[in-house]
């Protein structure tokens, strides 16, 4: 039998999971690092403390599986994306914690941009559209707040990166400083077509060419070694890097144009799978880079983004203290036949797609003396199958593709009242497949193509197998009532205007 190793490194957690040649898990281990919020909308990571977990992981996991580092045949990387960190790639020294996707930070550059840069223009050129949510604002904040750092850029002693440019970076001894095609499609600097940083795009957001990693596939391609005295002890490929949603795509086996899936984790993420096409979405969707193999073209994808899902659980857990553990959560929403006619919009760090409202914030509309905790934990739920509607409905319109299924993965999918209320909401089935981990196993199917474990990925497509399965049973009346209640809170977040005379 043979080994692959899979380093999934995510907003919260850390985690290193050894799969087998059959996709099936052989061991992993996790670990939890620190959120930090200096201030109302940062969001940071310590990059030290996700590499430091990043090895007690990888060694625990070989603990676990009684296997050695020379047993695994290759390592794959999937990572939160977006999320970017300052470091000189000489000494290794850190300018500045690691600035996360959710951060908030850059707004304000990037509303200063709004009347300069053609939204449509920039869709074209790189699928996305002027966000704080993607790297470049936390680039530019960098730049611009770092006493010393442009000037490092200037002079090779500083790159930016996001995570798996970070772990690759630490794996192969500080020698490899790569991104693949997914993760630098999320930056706001690649041209989506060409695969390539963009000039006229670096030039407007004045960021030194030098100072970024470069671009690879997703897989076909040996990017370094592991070192002897690493956390493997042994000299491995790194080989497969995919962004976090696109490894769950490529976990999900969506190969095929038409093919979608949604991860139920700290966010939530839709993606549907547009073949060659970079499709451009007309409503407020994105389009990505789903993943490229070798030298082949490379496969897109429309993408819709949630920014708060499984964080809203541990929002109730850690701040309101309603619960003690997702579990509990759990039972209490499936103790209610529904949410008692309140409506959660987790608005927490603005509104993802399809709105696109940075200065969204969160309300909990439909309030009555009726409303117990248990009607709070169904809505907690609730919320974010509505939100995935939101963003299904918009997906499809932009496509022309009909879906009829869709694939789930992540932890909240753990959830039963909260995947039977996504099925009614879409009205279509609902699938969970046997491995769960597709985040991870995405990585490790990149890595396994990378080595010759798996020849292509028509021989993927036959380890996927169904789990579970939810079908929807809600009335179309029923539904279309739900969905107007949840547009009416949605347009409460959007009257917001951040001060305490905000009209609600």
């Amino acid at each position: 039998m043979q080994y692959i190793g899979s380093l999934d490194q995510g907003t919260t957690s850390t985690r290193f999971i050894i799969f087998n040649s059959e996709g099936d898990i052989v061991s992993s281990h996790q670990l939890e690092h620190k959120q930090l919020f200096p201030q109302p909308g940062w969001v940071e990571h310590n990059p030290m403390e996700i590499w430091e977990n990043s090895i007690s992981c990888i060694k625990e996991a070989l603990k676990k599986a009684n296997l050695l580092g020379s047993d695994i045949k290759g390592i794959g990387i999937t990572n939160q994306r977006e999320t970017i960190i300052a470091w000189n790639p000489k000494t290794g020294k850190i300018w500045y914690n690691a600035i996360v996707w959710q951060d908030l930070r850059g707004a304000d550059f990037i509303d200063s941009l709004s009347e300069k840069v053609d939204p449509k223009w920039l869709a074209n050129k790189t699928g996305l559209r002027l966000s704080p949510y993607f790297s470049v604002s936390k680039i530019v904040w960098l730049l611009d707040n770092v006493k010393g750092l442009r000037e490092a850029c200037e002079n090779g002693d500083a790159i930016f990166g996001t995570i798996d440019t970070w772990l690759t970076w630490n794996l192969t001894g500080r020698k490899a400083l790569v991104t693949d095609v997914t993760n630098a499609s999320r930056y706001v600097l690649m041209d989506i077509n060409s695969l390539q940083w963009d000039d006229e795009l670096l030039n407007i957001f004045n960021v030194p060419k030098n100072s970024l990693p470069k671009i690879v596939p997703s897989a076909g391609e040996i990017y370094g070694y592991t070192e002897k005295n690493g956390p493997l002890g042994a000299e491995v490929p790194v080989c497969g890097i995919l962004g976090d949603q696109q490894s769950a795509l490529f976990g999900q086996a969506c190969f095929s144009e038409g093919l979608g899936k949604s991860t139920y984790g700290t966010g939530c993420f839709l993606l549907v799978n547009t073949g060659e096409k970079a499709c451009v979405s007309e409503n407020g969707l994105l389009t990505t880079v789903a993943y490229q193999i070798g030298k082949e073209k490379p496969k897109y994808a429309l993408e819709g983004s949630i920014a708060v899902a499984g964080s809203l659980v541990q929002w109730a857990r850690d701040n309101l203290e309603i619960v003690s553990n997702p579990q509990e959560l759990d039972e209490l929403a499936a103790s209610v036949k529904d949410s008692g006619g309140v409506y959660i919009v987790p608005a927490f760090s603005g509104l993802f797609a399809p709105y696109w409202r940075s200065d969204a914030r969160g309300v909990i509309a439909g309030l009555t003396g009726f409303a117990t905790r248990a009607h709070l934990c169904k809505a907690i739920l609730n919320s974010t199958a509505f939100q995935a509607y939101d963003i299904f409905q918009t997906m499809e319109k932009d496509s022309s593709i009909s879906m009829k299924e869709l694939k789930v993965d992540g932890g909240l999918t753990n959830s039963h009242p909260l995947m039977q209320f996504q099925a009614d909401l879409l009205g279509i089935p609902v699938i969970r497949p046997k491995v769960v981990e597709t985040t991870a196993l995405g990585a490790a199917y990149a890595a396994g193509l990378s080595v010759g474990i798996y020849k292509s990925i028509d021989e993927l497509k036959d380890h996927w197998k169904e789990k579970k399965r939810w079908t929807p049973s809600m009335s179309k009346e029923d539904r279309e009532s739900r969905v107007k209640k949840w547009n009416k809170a949605v347009s409460k977040t959007l009257n917001w205007v951040g001060n305490d005379e905000a009209c609600l």
